[in-house]
C-alpha cells in the first residue's frame, strides 16, 4: 500500500517540493484554525491587561472630571446666591437705660438706602418699635413721604425693670405706609436684650433684615350708620362683632367698643358700649347719636376701636377701623352709601386692623 502511494505521488504532474509546500500550508491553516477555536472557547471574558488598565484609567479620569465639574457648579451656585441676597437698607438708632427710673430709652434717628416698595421707585417709611414677647406697648414714628433716606429723630420709652429686661427682644420694624392696602415690611432689626451691655449708651447703624409681616386676624365688627341731613343727626349703631382675637389666658376676651367722632382730624366726642364678658362673638346693638351739621359731614371721621376690658390693668386694644373722611376701601364705601341714602340705616361689616396701622393712616396727609 505504502509503495503504491509513493508510486502515484511520483507520477503527479508537479515536482515534489511543490507537493511538500502545499502540505505545509495546509497544516499551518489547520493549526491556526485550532488556535482560534481554543481562544474563543477557553479565554472568553478575559481581556488583556493593558486594555483593562486603559479602561480603568478612562473611568478614573471621568470621575475626576465629574468631581471638578461638581465643584465648579457648587461654587457658581454660591456666587449666584450671594448675588441674589437682597439689601433692604440700614437704620441708625440709640439705646440707653435709666437705672433710676427703670426706663429703656430707644431713639430712632434715621434710615438710609431703603428698598423701594412703591411703583414710582420710592417708599413712605415709618418705624414700629416694640418688645417681644408681650408686644403690648408699641410705638411708631411719623410717616416720611416718598423718602428712601428718611430722618426721624424720635425717642420712645419702655418702663421695664432691669431684672426683666434680659428675657426680652427689642424689635425695630421699618414699614412702607400704604393708604389703600396693608403696609409692607421693608426690613427689621431684632436685638435680644441679653446680648448687649446697657452700662453705657449704644449708638449704631445696622443693616435691615427682610421680615414677613405676621398675618393676624383680629375679627370683624358690624356697624350701622344713619344720617338725617335736615336735623344734622348722625346715628352710629354698634350691632355685633365676630371672631375676635383671644386676649385672655382662658382663650376668650371681655370686649367693649369705643366710638370716637372726629372732624377734620380734631376729636369732638367719644362713646363706649357696655362690656360683654367671656366672648369672642359679642352682640351689642347699642346706638349713639351725634349732632353734625350738613356743612361739616363731608370731613367727619368715625373711629371704632374694640378693646379687651381688664380689671387690674389698662384695657388692651383688639383692633380698630375707621369710616368717613380720608378712609379707603370698605370704610369709604360705607360712608358714601350712608350719604347717598339719607334717613335710612346702612349696615356694613368691617375687618378690624391693628390699632397702630389705623393711627398711622390717620396721621398721614390725605391725598
Amino acid at each position: 500500500m505504502k509503495n503504491k502511494f509513493f508510486n502515484e505521488l511520483t507520477h503527479l504532474p508537479m515536482p515534489m517540493w511543490a507537493v511538500g509546500a502545499i502540505v505545509v500550508v495546509v497544516l499551518a491553516l489547520v493549526a491556526c484554525l485550532g488556535f482560534c477555536i481554543y481562544k474563543k472557547c477557553f479565554n472568553k471574558g478575559k481581556k488583556p491587561k493593558k486594555v483593562r488598565e486603559r479602561k480603568a484609567g478612562r473611568g478614573r479620569r471621568k470621575k475626576e472630571n465629574e468631581g471638578e465639574d461638581g465643584e465648579e457648579k457648587k461654587e457658581g451656585e454660591e456666587k449666584k446666591d450671594e448675588e441674589e441676597k437682597e439689601y433692604f437698607g440700614k437704620l441708625e438708632y440709640t439705646l440707653d437705660y435709666n437705672f433710676t427710673d427703670n426706663q429703656l430709652i430707644v431713639g430712632i434717628l434715621q434710615a438710609q438706602d431703603l428698598a423701594a416698595m412703591d411703583i414710582g421707585g420710592t417708599s413712605d417709611p415709618y418705624v414700629k418699635v416694640y418688645m417681644l414677647p408681650d408686644k403690648k406697648k408699641k410705638f411708631e414714628t411719623k410717616v416720611q413721604r416718598k423718602n428712601l433716606c428718611p430722618v426721624f429723630n424720635e425717642t420712645f420709652t419702655f418702663k421695664i425693670p432691669y431684672t426683666e429686661l434680659g428675657g426680652q427682644t427689642l424689635v425695630l420694624q421699618v414699614f412702607d405706609f400704604d393708604r389703600f392696602g396693608k403696609h409692607d415690611v421693608i426690613g427689621e432689626i431684632k436685638i435680644p436684650m441679653n446680648t448687649i451691655d446697657l452700662g453705657q449708651p449704644i449708638h449704631e447703624w445696622k443693616d435691615l433684615i427682610g421680615g414677613e409681616k405676621e398675618e393676624e386676624k383680629l375679627g370683624d365688627i358690624c356697624i350701622s350708620l344713619r344720617y338725617v341731613p335736615t336735623a344734622g343727626k348722625l346715628t352710629v349703631n354698634i350691632m355685633e362683632a365676630k371672631n375676635l382675637k383671644k386676649m385672655d389666658v382662658g382663650g376668650l376676651s371681655d370686649p367693649f367698643v369705643k366710638v370716637v367722632l372726629q372732624h377734620n382730624g380734631k376729636r369732638l366726642k367719644k362713646k363706649k358700649t357696655s362690656v360683654k364678658q367671656n366672648t369672642l362673638n359679642p352682640y351689642f346693638n347699642e346706638s349713639f347719636s351725634f349732632e353734625i351739621p350738613f356743612s361739616q359731614i363731608q370731613k367727619v371721621q368715625v373711629l371704632i376701636t374694640v378693646y379687651d376690658y381688664d380689671k387690674l390693668g389698662s384695657n388692651d386694644p383688639i383692633g380698630k377701623c375707621w369710616i368717613g373722611y380720608g378712609a379707603s376701601g370698605v370704610g369709604l364705601r360705607h360712608w358714601s352709601d350712608m350719604l347717598a341714602n339719607p334717613r335710612r340705616p346702612v349696615a356694613q361689616w368691617h375687618t378690624l386692623q391693628p390699632e397702630e396701622e389705623v393711627d398711622a393712616a390717620l396721621k398721614a396727609p390725605i391725598r
